[in-house]
């Protein structure tokens, strides 16, 4: 087992320690509203992503915020005006927001809520791997540290790392690709680009299994299958859809399927349901048939995120998300760039609508 490894097994273990208690109605019932004072008093607002908890993601949208993918994520807290930006997700996301916002205050419900990829890959190693490779175009994807990415000549999320791609292999770059290695293999065989790929992965999503989808999918014939393409390759082949979060809530909403199969995080069951309230939504297996979790897609440390946490952190503002500036005016470049391109991108498919 490679320190990295050992790293992820430590930190995921103290996330399920730390993850919040079952609270009663009443206590949901007083912390949502004493969560929604403070954030007028604060002049802050709140931006949640489809993994987390949807009592954190319905309190984002009745306070003005907004539940997103991490790209979306990133766009709104650039664009709204409040001087303080609550990120309920993981840290990469509260980094991404300060590199952004300098001006602004980031906090997080907390700091401890880390990610197996950010972890899997750390900037000293990285650095290494990257001398090594100095003649490739540095690519990293968004759930990376902040140091991570100022090392990297384009940052891209699920939802536009094709696209990028592409046009990085069309001008005759070769890619060094991290952290993760089945999104990179997806993105490689989709493109056909030579890409040099980081090993690491996805906790939750490495852990659906071929058979029991193909068991499942028995089960559920006229199912379509989502996938998000940080699960391995065989899980891949057998989607529907592979794609982001938000392309896979779209797919939802707009394919002519009753049920679908849904590898991804949990998580992202809130939103789907709300926007396709009549589709039956069937979570993918991560286990096997004697497991006590047949499916147990749920990152822990999305986990972490919950009401009396985020409560604390708007009263005490003890969990501030803080990035260095050499830090961050290098990791803003490669940032901007996927921005620019990826709003290159919104104004294309606008024009061909």
């Amino acid at each position: 087992m490679t320190k990295a490894e050992d790293r992820i097994l430590v930190q995921e273990h103290l996330a399920h320690a730390a993850e919040p208690k079952q609270l009663s109605a009443d206590e949901k019932t007083w912390l949502e509203s004493r969560i929604k004072a403070v954030l007028k008093e604060k002049d802050a607002v709140l931006v949640a992503h489809y993994y987390t908890d949807p009592d954190i993601q319905r309190l984002a949208e009745e306070t003005g915020g907004c539940v997103a993918d991490s790209l979306e994520m990133a766009r709104f807290g650039n664009q709204h005006p409040a001087s303080t930006v609550v990120v309920a997700g993981v840290r990469f996301m509260g980094e991404t927001a300060k590199i952004l916002n300098p001006e602004k205050r980031i906090l997080m419900p907390t700091l401890e809520a880390t990610c197996s990829l950010d972890v899997g890959c750390p900037p000293d190693e990285f650095e290494a791997f990257c001398n090594e490779h100095s003649d490739r175009t540095v690519v990293v994807y968004a759930n990376t540290s902040a140091a991570v990415k100022a090392r990297a000549d384009w940052v891209v999320t699920s939802s536009c790392a094709q696209a990028i791609i592409e046009d990085l292999d069309a001008r005759g770059e070769k890619i060094l690709w991290a952290p993760d290695k089945h999104l990179g293999h997806y993105v490689q065989k989709t493109t056909g680009a030579d890409m040099l790929l980081w090993d690491g992965s996805c906790i939750v999503h490495e852990e659906f299994k071929y058979r029991g989808l193909e068991d499942l999918k028995a089960l559920y014939p006229e199912a379509a299958v989502l996938v998000h393409p940080e699960s391995p390759d065989a899980v891949v082949e057998m989607a529907d859809v592979v794609g982001s979060t938000s392309q896979l809530i779209h797919a939802v909403q707009t394919l002519p399927n009753q049920e679908f199969i849904v590898a991804t995080d949990n998580g992202i069951f809130y939103k789907m349901q709300q926007l396709a309230p009549n589709k039956t939504l069937i979570e993918a297996p991560t286990a096997g048939d004697g497991a006590t979790c047949r499916s147990c897609a749920q990152c822990p440390w999305m986990a972490m995120n919950g009401l009396k946490n985020l409560l604390h952190v708007l009263e005490h503002g003890d969990q501030e998300v803080l990035v260095g500036p050499d830090t961050r005016e290098a990791a803003l470049k490669p940032l901007r760039r996927m921005l620019d391109f990826t709003s290159g991108m919104n104004l294309k498919a606008a024009g061909n609508a």
